[in-house]
């Protein structure tokens, strides 16, 4: 099962130390910055599975930086649960039109905290609940090293089972070449950037059965995607 990478922006260090304490112990990876422009560096170096991210923090207001991550290609599919000691009405309501998933109101327990993180991954990445992907018409069985698509079985190689294994795991989300290589062949890797685009004219090979839609979606100067819409 992936380890789920989660990125906390809070400026409390009280705070910051106990999320990341109860984060780390239930087997998250987790980055931590109280500083607004610097978690926009860390999304655009790594895109989290999901972002804890605090209303009032330095350089930049929380609601900015969901904003901007919601207008980033990167993460505009990320999940995002916002905390904050503001509890009016109006504050949560503009918080989600922002484009939060949740709002927690501190002060809130970590147990619980944590139980709301895993409820908002379960919803939007299943991959991280069990080794059984699904997404469209797409199957795939990590244990038994198989993919099914609308149910006939797909041969492929191992690195393009891995990069579909990927995209599976974040669905609709945009990965870069130089993402591709670090999460599929390592980051101490000396593939060059072109080899991720033979590895995905294999996959698309692989995977578009006759009579099915192009399952890859090519984002124009920024990388590939797994994406049911149509390719642009």
């Amino acid at each position: 099962m992936p380890q789920p990478d989660l990125l906390l922006i809070e400026d409390d260090e009280a705070i910051a130390e106990l999320i990341v304490w109860h984060f780390a112990r239930e087997g998250f990876s987790v980055r931590q910055t109280p500083d607004g422009e610097q978690a926009l560096v860390l999304v655009e170096e790594r895109v989290p599975d999901i972002v804890l991210l605090d209303w009032m923090i330095e350089s930049l207001p929380g609601i900015e930086v969901c904003r901007r991550l919601r207008r980033n290609p990167k993460s505009a599919n990320v999940p995002i649960i916002m905390l904050t000691a503001r509890g009016e009405e109006e504050d949560r309501i503009r918080g989600l039109e922002t484009g939060a998933d949740d709002y927690v109101t501190k002060p809130f327990s970590p147990r619980e905290l944590v139980a709301r993180v895993s409820a908002v991954l379960r919803r939007l990445r299943p991959a991280l609940a069990g080794e059984l992907l699904a997404y469209a018409d797409i199957e795939l069985d990590s244990v038994a090293h198989k993919v099914v698509r609308g149910g006939q079985i797909v041969a492929m190689g191992p690195t393009e089972f891995r990069l579909l294994r990927h995209f599976m795991e974040h669905p609709g989300r945009v990965f870069s070449r130089g993402q591709l290589l670090d999460s599929v062949w390592g980051q101490d890797s000396d593939i060059e950037l072109r080899t991720v685009d033979v590895h995905i004219r294999r996959l698309r090979k692989a995977i578009n059965l006759p009579g099915t839609a192009d399952i890859i979606r090519t984002v124009r100067s920024a990388g590939y995607a797994l994406d049911a819409g149509k390719s642009i």
